[in-house]
C-alpha cells in the first residue's frame, strides 16, 4: 500500500537494475532526481512583442549523495553498489544501465530508466568522512510506476 501523508525521504535509494535485481547504491545520504521539459520558442513577428513556446525535449537526471566504503566495518563485501563499482561497471566501460529512484513502500512511485553516468566526484576533507557525488543522465524514456 503506498505511504500516506508526507513521505520520509530516509524511505527512497537510488538503485541500479542492470542485473535484473534492484541493487541499493551503498551508503547514500541524498537522492534526487530532475525531470526537464524544454520549451522551443515559436514567437515571430505577428506574436505582439510576447514569447510563445511550444513542447520540446524533455531530460531527467539522477544524483546520488553518500559516503566513501570499500569494505563493510567488519572487513567483507559491502551490500549494495559502492561508487568504485559504479566507476570500474560505468564510466570505464561508457556503458548504460538501468537506474531507479523508488521508495522502499509498495504502491509508491518507482521512476526508471536507462543512463549513463556522467559524473563521479569524492571529496576527502581533513578528520571527515570521505564522501561522494555521482550523478546520472537519462537516454531516451524515464517510466513512471508503482514499486
Amino acid at each position: 500500500m503506498a505511504t500516506s501523508g508526507i513521505i520520509n525521504g530516509t524511505k527512497f535509494g537510488i538503485y541500479d537494475n542492470s542485473s535484473g535485481s534492484s541493487v541499493l547504491v551503498a551508503y547514500a545520504t541524498s537522492g534526487s532526481i530532475s525531470i526537464n521539459h524544454s520549451a522551443r520558442e515559436t514567437s515571430n513577428k505577428e506574436s505582439g512583442g510576447w514569447k510563445e513556446i511550444m513542447e520540446g525535449q524533455r531530460d531527467w537526471e539522477i544524483s546520488v549523495e553518500g559516503m566513501v566504503a570499500f569494505l563493510d566495518l567488519a572487513g567483507g563485501a559491502v551490500a549494495g553498489s559502492t561508487i568504485d563499482e559504479l566507476f570500474t561497471s560505468y564510466i570505464t566501460t561508457r556503458g548504460t544501465f538501468t537506474i531507479s529512484f523508488e521508495s522502499s513502500e509498495t504502491g509508491d512511485k518507482k521512476y526508471s530508466g536507462s543512463a549513463y553516468i556522467s559524473s563521479i566526484s569524492m571529496d576527502a576533507p581533513n578528520e571527515e568522512s570521505t564522501t561522494y557525488s555521482c550523478s546520472f543522465t537519462g537516454t531516451s524514456v524515464l517510466t513512471q510506476a508503482a514499486s
